[in-house]
């Protein structure tokens, strides 16, 4: 598959996913007002890794409710945060890092969440994805191009990119793909792969661009 039939994927999903719910993240920024979102969006990107969106959502909501801004999360008791956040994988890890992370912020930023790539990666908890999702859906930065375990998978299925991470997986994508596809691409590919393009037994039988993919590792499908 070449740059320009991933972008007819793109285009494809696009009308398709417009009926599904939005990623836990996109509505937690959806929700809030443009002063606010940046930090409710690293909140709920934290909670989210390694959770489902079912159990993202609400322990996001929770928290944020009692703890809205850096300095309250900062101040809150770590045991609080993890009654919380519970059930979200690894609460206790993210616990932790949700409150030193709102420390750092405070003390390195001005209590304001870094609008800049190197400065979101030296806040604890913080890998690429989360500083995507922040500069994307916080502060609508178009240079943005999140790639999780989703985006990664269906990426190499299609047959775009052999690579081995995520990571590098977003670094072939800024290579690839026109910039102004680069923000869209989590809200397009993550739904997509929870419900159609799923990690095992995906279902080729519903996909809607079944005719263009290459299923590169696929065994069994449905």
């Amino acid at each position: 598959m070449g740059p320009a039939t991933y972008l007819k994927v793109l285009s494809r999903l696009e009308k398709e996913v417009a009926h599904w719910d939005l990623p836990s993240v996109s509505k937690i920024a959806r929700n809030k007002g443009k002063k606010k979102a940046p930090f409710h969006v690293l909140v709920g990107t934290i909670l989210s890794l390694r959770t489902r969106d079912e159990v993202t959502l609400p322990a996001a909501r929770r928290l944020l409710a009692k703890a809205p801004d850096p300095a309250r999360l900062a101040a809150f008791p770590e045991k609080e945060i993890r009654r919380l956040i519970y059930p979200v994988c690894f609460y206790r890890n993210k616990a932790r890092a949700l409150k030193e992370t709102s420390r750092k912020i405070l003390e390195d930023f001005g209590g304001k969440v870094p609008s800049r790539m190197e400065d979101l990666l030296s806040l604890p908890g913080v890998g690429r994805k989360t500083a995507n999702l922040v500069l994307i859906l916080g502060f609508q930065d178009e240079g943005g191009l999140c790639v999780d375990t989703h985006v990664h998978r269906v990426t190499r299925r299609l047959g775009l990119l052999e690579t081995r991470t995520p990571d590098e997986t977003e670094q072939g994508l800024r290579e690839l793909l026109p910039r102004r596809v680069w923000a869209g691409i989590n809200d397009l590919l993550v739904p997509f792969g929870q419900k159609i393009c799923t990690p095992l037994s995906p279902w080729c039988s519903r996909c809607p661009v079944a005719d263009l993919c290459e299923r590169k590792g696929v065994k069994r499908s449905r």
